[in-house]
């Protein structure tokens, strides 16, 4: 197996600041349109070429099969580019019986988004500079984690974008076709609908886990092409917290529940228990937290009286009254 490369400023273990309110009044006077973006990360075909990925609707029909029978049969599984979810790292984690952090030091590394420059982890894969199998792949059975699959190899051969228009609350999904040249399976006869696709595969509670932290992916792509909130980029510091909240939910919880998080918030009694044990509802915490500290989304609010605090030291930084 290759060498898993470390993130620059990620050598320890993340360990996140306690919320800072003077520098999220600071961060409401920044804003930004919202640009379509994409967690598609552009599919290459065997020689290198690029592959033009070919818009799609919900409704819209196309052809493919795959299976044991096809010549192609698990060659998609070899040096693929698979950027984890954190809906994935619960699946693939509880699968093998592994806490989230656990699983991702075995199988996954840690690498830069692309679109967001944000920190995530992808699979592993085998094989000289990562050109080999998955690490779950097997030559006879395939893929020996197929119900807990990661999301992108449920949605292959679609891949997933969304837009969304300045002045609109939602977002709006699209899908992608992905041809690559190697692949059999659009040559099959089997002819379906992307949605009835989705729900073949299984995607459904996979996008309703994922949700915030796509948006988070897809605005920081739209802020980082701007110059980020107040002209720079997000601090190595949120980047960390991000990756944390991503990978490892045990870590999160405990930052919640052991710094001032949560006489900083207005959290109900019923969701503190719910975010104790679920770590579902801890990641949606976390994904609201971090919106609203990288962009101001209203996803969760400050207390008032840290609020008036933190108007008066802003206002004293930037000397007023």
């Amino acid at each position: 197996m290759p060498d898993k490369k470390q993130l620059s400023d990620s050598d320890d273990a993340p360990v996140g600041p306690e919320p800072s309110a003077a520098q999220e009044i600071a961060a409401r006077q920044a804003r930004a349109s919202d640009v379509e973006a994409t967690i598609f990360d552009g599919v290459r075909d065997r020689e290198g070429g690029v592959v033009q990925p070919v818009r799609l609707k919900a409704s819209d029909r196309f052809s493919f099969r795959c299976h044991k029978g096809v010549s192609c049969w698990n060659v998609c599984c070899h040096g693929a580019d698979v950027t984890l979810t954190p809906g994935d790292i619960l699946a693939l984690s509880r699968h093998f019986a592994l806490r989230p952090a656990a699983f991702v030091a075995r199988y996954a590394v840690p690498a830069i988004h692309a679109g967001s420059g944000l920190p995530v982890a992808k699979l592993l894969m085998t094989g000289k500079d990562g050109a080999g199998p998955c690490v779950f792949m097997d030559d006879e059975v395939g893929c020996t984690v197929y119900a807990s699959r990661p999301v992108t190899c449920r949605y292959y051969p679609l891949g997933l974008g969304a837009l969304k228009m300045k002045g609109h609350d939602q977002r709006e999904d699209m899908y992608f076709l992905v041809k690559e040249t190697h692949c059999k399976g659009h040559e099959e006869a089997k002819e379906q609908s992307v949605e009835a696709f989705r729900q073949e595969q299984g995607v459904a509670p996979y996008d309703l886990i994922n949700r915030r932290w796509i948006d988070i992916l897809m605005k920081m792509a739209s802020w980082r092409s701007l110059g980020g909130p107040m002209g720079k980029d997000v601090s190595t510091q949120t980047k960390k917290m991000f990756y944390m909240a991503s990978t490892d939910v045990d870590a999160f919880r405990r930052f919640v529940f052991e710094s001032s998080f949560l006489a900083t918030y207005q959290i109900d009694d019923d969701r503190v228990a719910a975010i104790r044990a679920d770590d579902e509802t801890l990641l949606q915490l976390g994904f609201d937290w971090l919106g609203n500290v990288m962009f101001n989304d209203p996803t969760i609010a400050m207390k008032q009286d840290v609020l008036q605090r933190a108007i008066g030291a802003a206002r004293e930084e930037l000397g007023g009254a």
